[in-house]
C-alpha cells in the first residue's frame, strides 16, 4: 500500500513540473525503439502523400484559401478526442499493463501568448514541429535552421519557465 502512496506523490510531482506523467519505468534494450523509427518513417510517408509539410498548402491555410488543412487538423482533433473518451472510458493501459492517467488541465493567459508565439512561427515558416524531420527527409535541408530555432526555442522556454504566466 505504501508503494501505491509513493507512486501517486511521483505523478502529482511530475504533473506539477510538466513533464511526462506516463513516462515508464521499464528499461529496454535498445533495439525495441526501432518499433518508433518505424512509425515515424510511416508517419513521414503519409505526412508527404496528404502534403502535409507543404509550405504552399500551410501558407494557403493561413491566407483562408483552401479547406485541405484545416481538414486534416479538425480530423485529427476528433480522433484524439475519441482516443481520449475511449482511454479514461475503458480505463485502457499501455501495451506494459502500465495505467495511462491523465491529468486535468487548466485554462491560463500563458496558453493564448504561447499558442500566437507557435502560430506566428509556423506562418513564418511553414512548419510546424510534426512535419519539420519529414521537410528534411524530402531534400529541404533549410529547415534545418527552423528545426534548429524549435530546439532553441524549447531551451529558452526551459530556462524561464519559471518566470512565465502558467
Amino acid at each position: 500500500m505504501q508503494q501505491n502512496t509513493d507512486i501517486e506523490k511521483d505523478l502529482q510531482l511530475r504533473e506539477l513540473d510538466a513533464m511526462c506523467v506516463n513516462e515508464s519505468r521499464l528499461e529496454h534494450r535498445w533495439y525495441h525503439n526501432l518499433k518508433y523509427l518505424i512509425v515515424g518513417i510511416l508517419f513521414g510517408i503519409v505526412f508527404v502523400k496528404a502534403e502535409v509539410i507543404s509550405w504552399f498548402r500551410i501558407q494557403e491555410m493561413f491566407r483562408l484559401q483552401s479547406f485541405h488543412m484545416y481538414g486534416i487538423i479538425g480530423s485529427a482533433v476528433v480522433v484524439g478526442i475519441i482516443s481520449v473518451w475511449l482511454i479514461k472510458k475503458f480505463n485502457i493501459k499501455t501495451i506494459y499493463g502500465e495505467p495511462i492517467k491523465i491529468a486535468p488541465k487548466t485554462f491560463n493567459k500563458g496558453q493564448i501568448i504561447g499558442g500566437l508565439i507557435f502560430g506566428f512561427g509556423w506562418a513564418l515558416t511553414g512548419a510546424c514541429p510534426g512535419p519539420l524531420f519529414a521537410q528534411i527527409g524530402t531534400g529541404a535541408t533549410v529547415i534545418a535552421v527552423t528545426l534548429l530555432s524549435a530546439i532553441a526555442g524549447t531551451w529558452v522556454y526551459g530556462y524561464l519557465r519559471e518566470k512565465l504566466p502558467h
